[in-house]
């Protein structure tokens, strides 16, 4: 007859739900095997015969030593140490289990040396993509200070548009980015880690370095401009902000070639105020004005979804809210 479910203690069950006598039902491994201190405990207590000295050498008070030894002995079932004032003994058993305890330590010893290589591999270099204006205007304050923080650390930095930022991170190529667009591209998480303006500038001799009123939107919308490529968040921004651009009047690369352009008078321009504010203070470059549109954006730090910046790359993130 099959024994009821408040059966005694030495009966288990099968995979079908029923009781087979003489088996301890199995839990989680956790559960039923010792952890790594207490096995480090019982492995000094082995060494040194002693369970106080074995308590100073892992710096726990020797309550704290026996409860501990106590606890694995009720865990495991068996008597491990043998107490009395001359010192601690191992009992047959408990020499058994340090044997085997021997053996995890060790293995935990190289798993700990392997994982300290993953981390020293990782923390050796740092890749980072970042869009035109930032690496420009802000990385390279940051990095002079993550060199402070991580003189072994080399690192390298991929410029382009916000685009190719994200395609960077999602092919791994890049541990972190910086993106200056309107949105978070797809596949990425991100935070804010800065805010920016985008002003309209024209070099003094412009006729729009002369207005006394501000430009209006759709003039600006329908105005060729000297303008970064497509892709790129500076181009998003403005693109997104007056509902559509007239084709440019001449499409570059990068911010300092468009800012060089529009110094030089090949026609007005929209920057970020992190890119012109020497031209601005020299007047090489005139701020105009502009009605109705704001052209404010946030600056982001980016990352692939799910894959929260870890070593040298969170140490960067971190410097970049300081």
């Amino acid at each position: 007859m099959s024994s009821s479910a408040g059966g005694t203690g030495g009966a288990g069950r099968t995979e079908g739900g029923q009781d087979t006598p003489g088996r301890q039902v199995a839990g989680s491994l956790a559960h039923r095997v010792p952890d790594l201190g207490a096995m480090e405990l019982l492995l000094a207590v082995a060494r040194l015969g002693s369970l106080g000295g074995a308590a100073r050498e892992l710096g726990i008070t020797q309550p704290a030593a026996s409860s501990r030894i106590r606890s694995m002995e009720r865990q495991l079932g068996v008597a491990l140490v043998d107490r009395s004032p001359r010192g601690s003994r191992l009992t047959d058993a408990g020499a058994l289990v340090t044997d085997w305890a021997r053996r995890i330590v060790e293995a935990a010893e190289a798993f700990d040396a392997g994982a300290q290589a993953l981390r020293d591999r990782r923390d050796s270099r740092l890749r980072v993509a970042a869009s035109m204006t930032i690496a420009e205007y802000l990385l390279p304050g940051w990095l002079v200070a993550l060199r402070g923080q991580l003189p072994d650390t080399a690192v390298s930095l991929l410029a382009g548009n916000s685009a190719a930022v994200a395609e960077r991170l999602l092919s791994g190529e890049a541990d972190l980015g910086f993106v200056e667009g309107v949105s978070v591209p797809s596949g990425l998480d991100s935070a804010v880690i800065a805010h920016d303006r985008l002003i309209v500038v024209a070099a003094p001799g412009h006729p729009w370095a002369r207005r006394r009123r501000p430009l209006a939107a759709a003039e600006l919308a329908a105005t060729p401009l000297i303008l970064r490529e497509k892709g790129s968040g500076t181009r998003q921004v403005l693109d997104a902000a007056l509902g559509g651009l007239a084709r440019p009047l001449i499409e570059l690369s990068s911010t300092t070639a468009v800012k060089a352009a529009a110094v030089g008078g090949a026609g007005p321009s929209v920057l970020s105020e992190l890119a012109v504010g020497e031209e601005l203070a020299t007047r090489r470059l005139v701020s105009v004005p502009v009605a109705d549109v704001a052209l404010a954006r946030d600056l982001r730090a980016v990352w692939p979804t799910g894959h929260r910046p870890t070593g040298p790359a969170r140490q960067l993130l971190s410097l970049t809210r300081a």
